[in-house]
């Protein structure tokens, strides 16, 4: 398998050198991968299977060996084919690292991220290198920033359109005042947004980290929340109000966890921006006399579950800008406290490609969605760690990612 690989993979960077394709679609390669342990994501695990993508998307899934004359035959013996890890908020954007970071994103197995807010041109320009093949890269959905405070209900609108007419149809997180609510102002700026919004065609998101502010949000038509609240535990009522309206949110299970080892290796527990937690949390919870209280994972882990047994659509994000396997690694910990295996593969897979409006796309290893794959050593259902082994990752059918030489 690794030989194969390796001659494909070597194929396709040709390609590129001579400046015969351009884009996933035209460098996508015919191919059976066999004898694949396969996770569809739709909760079905095929122990020994073969997948068969065709023009850069799904062909057949199913057990054994499928006869496909003509296709380039891989032996996945030994791994485990997952859908392509989708990071629904990232803060990414141009800039001079920007071939190492993309990379590193593809090696970590994402192929989609939607980018965590602007400037909105710096992520259409990461988008459009990404596309046209001038840097390896996954898949970027780009967003653009609305302020509340600094907007009226009409320039909030302006606002809106301007992002479409850029060819922008994301808004990027838009804060709301978690305690004790969000002002009345707030809410009458995004009343008009998501009003605006549903005529340009918009996803409108929201950074709501109180249960107070997250109710209000929804109240005012939002669907889509980048954070569970870490101010206060949610209750049962306002995880029904999310179910009840269709309403998708991300995780960020970890957010308030500390992180070690990632950016010195002198055991000192940090937050995701390398200095010391909890005192440098955003917005960090803080008791009388003003000290930082390291709450905030307590809540978030706990109101993930709330949420998720009272059937709201759970999302998977990291919503950082360290290396994006560590980041993998601190939220599937976090994960692994409150959740299986299973319910992780539907967090990260269908729940995920449906919160970016891709679940017709992505999210589960099914015919006639695009060929993003991740092949990773082992069996996942073993232990959330065999997920941070990918070896080998396809975007559209395009290995873009061997490790398995």
């Amino acid at each position: 398998m690794r030989n194969s690989v390796h001659r494909w993979l070597a194929s396709v960077s040709v390609l590129a050198a001579l400046g015969m394709a351009s884009s996933p679609a035209a460098l996508a390669q015919d191919v059976a991968i066999n004898n694949v342990r396969i996770v569809v994501g739709d909760g079905t695990v095929i122990d020994s299977g073969t997948i068969v993508v065709r023009d850069g998307r799904i062909a057949q899934v199913g057990p054994g060996r499928i006869a496909a004359r003509g296709l380039r035959a891989i032996d996945a013996s030994g791994l485990t084919a997952m859908p392509g890890f989708i990071d629904a908020h990232r803060h990414i954007n141009t800039g001079p690292d920007e071939v190492a970071e993309m990379q590193a994103q593809l090696e970590a197995g994402y192929t989609t991220i939607l980018s965590g807010g602007g400037p909105a041109e710096g992520n259409l320009v990461l988008r459009d290198r990404i596309e046209t093949g001038q840097i390896n890269g996954p898949r970027i959905i780009p967003s653009g920033r609305i302020g509340l405070a600094d907007n009226t209900p009409e320039s909030a609108r302006a606002e809106v359109r301007k992002l479409a007419e850029m060819g922008v149809l994301w808004t990027g997180e838009i804060g709301l005042t978690p305690q004790p609510r969000p002002s009345g102002h707030e809410i009458a700026v995004l009343e008009a947004i998501v009003d605006e919004a549903a005529k340009a065609g918009v996803t409108v998101q929201v950074h709501a980290v109180s249960t107070s502010a997250m109710v209000a949000a929804v109240n005012a038509g939002v669907r889509r929340l980048v954070h569970l609240p870490n101010k206060d535990f949610v209750d049962r009522d306002a995880a029904k109000l999310l179910a009840d309206t269709g309403t998708h949110i991300l995780a960020t299970i970890g957010f308030g966890a500390p992180v070690f080892g990632v950016f010195a290796n002198d055991n000192v527990a940090r937050f995701r921006d390398g200095n010391a937690w909890p005192e440098a949390i955003a917005g960090a919870n803080r008791d009388a006399q003003g000290r930082a209280l390291g709450t905030e994972i307590g809540y978030t882990i706990v109101n993930a579950r709330t949420v998720w047994d009272e059937g709201v659509a759970l999302g998977y994000c990291t919503d950082t800008r360290y290396d994006p396997w560590a980041g993998l690694r601190h939220e599937l910990e976090s994960y692994n406290v409150m959740f299986s295996i299973k319910d992780i593969v539907e967090i990260m897979g269908p729940n995920s490609a449906a919160y970016i409006n891709m679940a017709d796309d992505l999210g589960t290893l099914e015919a006639g969605k695009l060929a993003d794959i991740v092949l990773v050593e082992g069996d996942p259902f073993e232990g959330y760690w065999h997920m941070l082994d990918a070896r080998a990752v396809l975007k559209e059918g395009v290995v873009v990612v061997d490790k398995l030489r």
